[in-house]
């Protein structure tokens, strides 16, 4: 019991204290304008101190990608900077390698602008916008994957590469106070250019699926940034392998029926992996993809089919089916989505089949 009260104590006065930090820097620290100076003097921006430079550079409309709405858990807004910015966080550490903390990369969303700083932005970002869409159609598509129409308003067209995505703004409801933002994978086509189609799957707790899954009803209105990502075909390969399970098959069915539209020199093998028949969805469309073209192959297969779902295709995780698959994959590319967990497995197995680290592409939601 001692102990007991003592652990409570002690977490409870760190608690206290960070409060108090919290409070106290932003209520007393007044850092004034700060100025921006982006990639040598093309852009500077006067913005008021005490924020993120992931939301400063927001509000003067330059977005930074940021699967995780800027908790420091996905590591993708990273910035480069030239002048000193004080000392890297503990938040930013795990997702900053040390010849990029050397090079003075930063985590956006965890660098509070303080001071006037330096930095360099990839030209590309610029292009980025935000947009204002309607929802227009939202389809059940699994037990807890729902895909969503939006139509776009203002702007109306957008440009894209098939395999990038989008970030979508949650509203608050319930208990959830916030708004929140998010990224999901664009399944439809570039050239439908004038809405996306996202595909997301319910994270149980998720604010964002959550919000989606739950609240989000066709006809409203909804925020929208993109595009973003550099997972996108690339040169260098007439043979492609892709691997996908859950909403990961987002933006392999954008690339994959993008190819077919253009009528690229391309054979392609989609492998999509799920636990149970209830888990497969687009089996049906991707089947007759494949019986009509015949640079396309469709593999789906169940790693734990019930008895029920007398499924005849192939069982066992992807990984294991993709190796029985594939003999020798040297001069092939491969283009994965899902999981953490899956892509390092699948990142493992390609290797083993030939295919180098610097040909597999891969967006981990």
């Amino acid at each position: 019991m001692p102990i007991l009260l003592t652990v409570l104590s002690v977490s409870l006065i760190t608690t206290t204290l960070a409060v108090l930090v919290v409070i106290s820097d932003r209520f007393l620290n007044n850092y004034g304008e700060c100025q921006l100076d982006i990639n040598d003097g093309d852009r500077v921006l006067t913005v008021t101190g005490g924020s993120s430079l992931l939301s400063s550079l927001a509000l003067n409309k330059i977005f930074i990608p940021s699967a995780c709405g800027g908790k420091a858990t996905c590591g993708l807004c990273k910035v480069k900077l030239a002048s000193e910015s004080g000392p890297v966080l503990p938040t930013e550490e795990p997702y900053l390698t040390d010849e990029e903390m050397a090079e003075g990369i930063r985590l956006s969303c965890q660098l509070k602008v303080k001071e006037n700083l330096t930095l360099f932005i990839p030209e590309e970002l610029f292009r980025v916008q935000q947009f204002k869409a309607t929802v227009t159609k939202i389809t059940q598509q699994t037990h807890d994957i729902m895909e969503y129409r939006l139509s776009l308003v203002d702007p109306s067209e957008i440009e894209f590469k098939a395999g990038q995505y989008m970030q979508i703004d949650s509203k608050p409801y319930g208990s959830i106070r916030e708004s929140v933002n998010r990224a999901y994978s664009i399944a439809s086509l570039p050239s439908d250019n004038n809405g996306i189609e996202l595909i997301v799957r319910l994270v149980p707790g998720g604010v964002c699926t959550t919000y989606m899954h739950e609240h989000l009803k066709e006809g409203d209105s909804v925020t929208i940034r993109g595009p973003f990502g550099d997972f996108y075909l690339h040169d260098g390969a007439d043979e492609l392998i892709f691997i996908a399970g859950g909403s990961g098959l987002a933006p392999i069915k954008s690339m994959v029926f993008d190819i077919l539209e253009k009528k690229l020199d391309k054979k392609m093998t989609f492998f999509f992996g799920a636990v149970t028949k209830k888990d497969l969805y687009y089996v049906d469309l991707f089947t007759e993809l494949a019986e009509k073209h015949d640079n396309f192959h469709y593999v789906p297969a169940l790693s734990g089919p019930e008895e029920f779902d007398d499924w005849q295709g192939e069982v066992g995780l992807v990984t294991d089916v993709v190796d029985r698959y594939v003999q020798d994959a040297a001069n092939m590319q491969g283009y994965l989505c899902g999981s953490p967990g899956m892509i390092n497995a699948c990142i493992k197995v390609l290797v083993k089949l030939g295919l180098s680290e610097d040909r597999i592409y891969f967006d981990k939601f």
